[in-house]
């Protein structure tokens, strides 16, 4: 494994790299948000190799006073080995008005259904744990067709794929009672007919310190940096938010 993970880390550089020549343009407006993502994760194992997954994400605007995002997904893991994970599931998510320009035009809350298959390839080198996570995402984006709806009304198909590498470190032995830090970068990348301005969705980045509790329950809590480029113009200019903020991540495993 010790291969694919030096060529996964020279991937995730190349991707880097074009993303930070993607985020230099300067003909763009910048919208800056405080926010505060608090998420719950559980997995019930069936058998050795089949497992269901829960999770519901509570993505506050103003770090908790307003909504920013609301995400309930579910899934199906399979254990292809020790190493690999596959999953594929479906989520449901409402996002809001938040910022100084919301990604809906017309300023309003709107759906959206998606379908995901997933791959996590775990590995180690040295003292630090590695994972690296693909994923694709089928999307079906509420949308209005007139200012004056009162509900997304249709519903627009996209197409997107995820690629994120996270580390971590240990910093105590005494296992399951272990402290650790842990680091995480995430791009998403927009593509098919239906995309828009941004074939460049997001990028994420992590830093946190967590501790398992035992061998069932772990809680981890840190920073965020979530980028996102709208898919549309205004005023002929490219938007993107700057969103920074406090994240926490509770995992069960029954």
């Amino acid at each position: 494994m010790m291969t694919i993970s030096k060529s996964l880390l020279l991937i995730t550089f190349t991707i880097l790299l074009s993303s930070n020549t993607i985020l230099s343009q300067t003909n763009r407006i910048n919208d800056r948000n405080s926010i505060g993502w608090f998420n719950y994760f559980g997995t019930f194992k069936l058998n050795a190799n089949w497992s269901i997954h829960t999770e519901y994400q509570w993505r506050r605007d103003q770090v908790v006073k307003d909504w920013q995002q609301s995400l309930l997904r579910t899934g199906i893991n399979y254990q292809l080995n020790k190493e690999v994970q596959l999953r594929f599931g479906y989520a449901w998510i409402e996002t809001f008005s938040y910022g100084d320009i919301p990604l809906n035009a017309f300023g309003k809350q709107f759906t959206e259904h998606r379908t995901y298959q997933m791959a996590t390839i775990n590995d180690k080198i040295g003292k630090v744990s590695l994972s690296h996570r693909f994923m694709l995402e089928q999307r079906w984006l509420g949308r209005y067709t007139s200012a004056v709806d009162s509900k997304d009304d249709d519903f627009l198909f996209m197409n997107r794929m995820r690629y994120m590498i996270r580390g971590q470190i240990p910093l105590t032995k005494n296992a399951p009672n272990s402290l650790y830090i842990a680091a995480y970068n995430e791009i998403l990348i927009g593509f098919g007919k239906n995309v828009g301005e941004n074939v460049f969705d997001q990028n994420r980045i992590g830093l946190l310190v967590g501790k398992a509790i035992n061998n069932s329950f772990r809680i981890e809590a840190g920073y965020i940096n979530q980028i996102v480029q709208l898919g549309r113009e205004v005023n002929n200019r490219n938007v993107f938010q700057y969103n920074n903020g406090v994240i926490v991540n509770t995992y069960f495993n029954f």
